[in-house]
């Protein structure tokens, strides 16, 4: 409990609070002296403090009946150890919770709470000897600019010269598997860092060496190395092929975006390497450039995201910046199923290559799903060495053109699979004889067919929703309700418990900012909002429509411009 220094502050009032809402089962770890003054200080309950003990006592005994006997029997053979043993028992099943009091400001009641964490709180532990299993939860640049990862391990031994796999929902879905050699490691003990050999299951470390590293990455070691014990896998590990991958946590996608500018029109270069370097630490920023224009847009949770971006930006890169006004980030479904072909020689394909792909509709949180389905002799084997190499970047090529669909929102819920493909080569038969074929044909014709296929097979633009549970005084139903139905929410469920009613509802997430502004007025500031990602559903009206960032394949002659000018550029 935060802020005891404020004026007119009422723990007693809050505590009632927390046991009525919250849980019942609550144990006020010590008292307040000075409460509501800048002099504010929390003194901890102790064995000589008889009202602690009592409550202590009281509530520990209703969820454990030995305690109970034993205290009826005899109240003085209850020891204060035995008291402070259960709390900590009972603290880590989470059916009894402390409460500490202090003042963040003033830093009042802060080295109890630390010592409360220590003691009640169950510390992590893993096997050491297990499969590797890490999570990066930090990225920063050392002295040199090089990435330093700061990774949790949960299971297995990461050393010095190991080759890690990183894995991530974004890697996966454009098939890339990066393997990358830890060079050092440091490791958090006692409050301070220490360079070691080894990094183990329940610690914290940095790492060195991983330039490809993100936050939120997995890593994890090949099941051929001496850390596999065959089927000793935990219950977090899946298998892929010849290796054990840890089960990635994936976040709520923003909902949010914005164009963020400099100031001053000569520190654009240096706003595209700060937000880069920003992206490395958070990746949900995901940055988005329009070099046509000179524009960089961000994403967003939050208005409250601007201040922090535009904080950071200021205060440790020297970069003042200005932000447009926020937009919704809507995607795109296909509503049926669309063909197209672009044929070896043909005039209309510029192209050494014959791709034909299908989209079809699939399941809303399938994302994309790419299939291969030609004959394999059709396959440039010299280009992509085999079949797997060549479906894998024949996905990564789909994948990058569907970042931007018909209406210019990245387009998902979709199964494309390619149909037809073919190759030339000097000594091939007449049908295909000619140039050898590369990898950049395939790759600058995908996005012709696959535009073409998918205008065929038409797009829905769907906006993203917010489940919202909202806990209001009964006297204010009336009014809240009909906020929610002038925001086109639709409520799912109301329920009364004494003078609180609970309201369970789904609304499009432009809305929610508006939702968040006007509950404190209507419910006298006891309106209490939570909120949680509810997926897209179709907009209605007119669809919104997104600036493409890159040339439009759908317009045949400004796409070749496009390749043409980037060759350019890149020779």
């Amino acid at each position: 409990m935060n802020k005891i220094d404020r004026r007119g502050a009422g723990h007693d009032r809050v505590l009632e609070a927390i046991s009525g809402r919250l849980a019942a089962a609550i144990v006020p770890m010590g008292f307040v002296d000075r409460l509501g003054t800048r002099a504010a200080q929390f003194t901890p309950g102790g064995e000589d403090d008889v009202a602690f003990r009592t409550r202590l006592t009281e509530v520990l005994a209703g969820q454990n009946d030995s305690l109970l006997a034993a205290y009826v029997e005899d109240e003085a053979g209850v020891t204060y150890r035995r008291l402070r043993e259960e709390l900590v028992a009972q603290t880590r099943r989470a059916v009894v919770h402390p409460v500490f009091f202090g003042s963040a400001i003033t830093g009042a009641g802060v080295e109890p709470l630390m010592a409360g964490v220590v003691e009640l709180l169950p510390a992590a532990a893993g096997d050491a000897d297990g499969p590797v299993s890490g999570t990066v939860f930090k990225i920063e640049r050392g002295s040199a600019g090089e990435k330093v990862a700061y990774v949790r391990m949960f299971s297995g031994t990461v050393r010095t010269r190991d080759r890690l796999h990183l894995a991530t929902a974004d890697r996966d879905l454009t098939g890339r598997d990066v393997e990358e050699k830890v060079t050092a490691i440091s490791v958090f003990d006692n409050g301070a860092w220490v360079r070691r050999g080894e990094v183990c299951a329940g610690e914290i470390g940095k790492l060195w060496g991983l330039g490809e590293i993100q936050v939120g990455d997995a890593i994890r070691l090949r099941c051929a190395s001496a850390q596999h014990r065959g089927d000793a896998c935990e219950p977090n590990i899946k298998h892929r092929g010849d290796a054990c991958e840890p089960n990635i946590k994936h976040f709520a996608p923003p909902t949010l975006e914005t164009v963020v500018a400099p100031s001053r029109p000569d520190d654009k270069g240096a706003l595209r390497v700060a937000l880069a370097q920003l992206a490395e630490q958070d990746p949900l920023i995901n940055l988005r450039q329009d070099d046509t224009r000179q524009e960089i847009s961000v994403s967003l949770y939050g208005e409250v995201q601007k201040e922090v971006i535009q904080a950071t930006l200021a205060n440790d890169f020297g970069i003042d910046v200005t932000f447009r006004e926020t937009t919704t980030i809507c995607i795109e479904r296909p509503v049926g199923t669309g063909e197209a072909v672009e044929i070896l020689h043909a005039e209309s394909n510029p192209f050494a290559a014959t791709v034909g792909l299908r989209v079809d509709p699939a399941p809303n949180d399938s994302g994309i799903e790419f299939r291969l389905r030609v004959d394999t002799r059709t396959v440039p084997m010299y280009v992509y060495r085999n079949v797997n190499s060549f479906t894998d970047n024949m996905g990564q090529y789909v994948r990058r053109t569907l970042l931007e669909g018909l209406f210019g929102w990245q387009v998902t819920g979709c199964t494309v699979t390619m149909i037809k493909c073919n190759y030339s080569s000097p000594d091939g038969p007449p049908a295909t004889r000619g140039p050898l074929s590369t990898a950049a044909d395939f790759r600058k014709l995908t996005p012709l067919v696959l535009m073409q296929a998918l205008e065929r097979a038409g797009t829905v633009v769907c906006e993203p929703t917010v489940r919202v549970s909202l806990e209001i005084p009964t006297g204010t139903i009336g009014a809240v309700l009909t906020m929610l139905a002038r925001l086109g929410a639709a409520v799912q469920k109301q329920s009364l418990q004494g003078d609180l009613c609970t309201i369970e509802t789904v609304l499009p997430a432009a809305r929610v900012q508006v939702l968040q502004r006007q509950l404190p007025g209507l419910t006298g500031g006891e309106g209490v909002l939570e909120s949680r990602f509810g997926g897209y559903q179709p907009v209605s009206g007119d669809p919104p429509i997104r600036r493409r960032t890159t040339a439009n394949p759908l317009n045949r002659d400004e796409y070749l411009m496009y390749l043409a000018r980037q060759g350019r550029i890149l020779t």
